[in-house]
């Protein structure tokens, strides 16, 4: 599916695209690094999101691993990852608590009296924070210095921080594969 844009004749894909039911990849006309990137990133959002649709309240809270975390800590902790890597990171923003998904025992907290909803309603709208802060900005371009960086040189370019963003989410994509297994038997993607 694609919103906000087309694949156009020269086979680049505008920048709109957001997975739909049933996309399983992004258009294979995606032919700009960007694109892919971004298109890879949008996929694998979703799919977070489908691995946790359907969990019960208890379920999003129930650990099934001998780490600890929950379904319902991990989104908190993508949402905290985005704007660490992208707010703090890339934009340079000064954060008052840029750590705050960790707790007193260094596991993912959740707020207080957040629901899965409100945490899910949170991470999407973290998203579409992302999206603004990415759009038509060149991969070549810098983070800025002053936030998490404290220099030019360790500041990474922003394809750098988007290919680290994609690889962060699919891979906790993949734990909650097994997590959502564990937890009520459904497998898939």
């Amino acid at each position: 599916m694609i919103e906000d844009g087309v694949v156009d004749g020269g086979g680049a894909l505008a920048h709109g695209w957001l997975p739909g039911p049933g996309d399983d990849e992004p258009p294979r006309a995606a032919g700009e690094v960007r694109d892919v990137l971004l298109a890879q990133l949008e996929l694998h959002r979703a799919r977070l999101l489908r691995k946790v649709e359907g969990l019960t309240e208890e379920q999003l809270r129930r650990s099934v691993l001998p780490s600890g975390w929950t379904p319902l800590e991990l989104l908190v902790h993508l949402d905290a990852v985005e704007r660490r890597w992208l707010v703090w990171g890339f934009l340079g923003e000064p954060l008052a608590d840029p750590w705050r998904d960790e707790g007193p025992d260094g596991r993912w907290a959740v707020p207080d009296g957040a629901s899965g909803a409100t945490v899910v309603e949170g991470l999407r709208a973290r998203w579409e924070t992302s999206r603004a802060v990415v759009a038509d900005v060149p991969l070549e371009r810098r983070s800025a210095v002053g936030g998490r960086f404290a220099s030019a040189e360790e500041a990474p370019t922003l394809g750098w921080v988007l290919l680290h963003l994609l690889q962060e989410t699919a891979r906790h994509v993949g734990q909650l594969d097994v997590v959502r297994e564990l937890l009520d038997g459904r497998t898939g993607e």
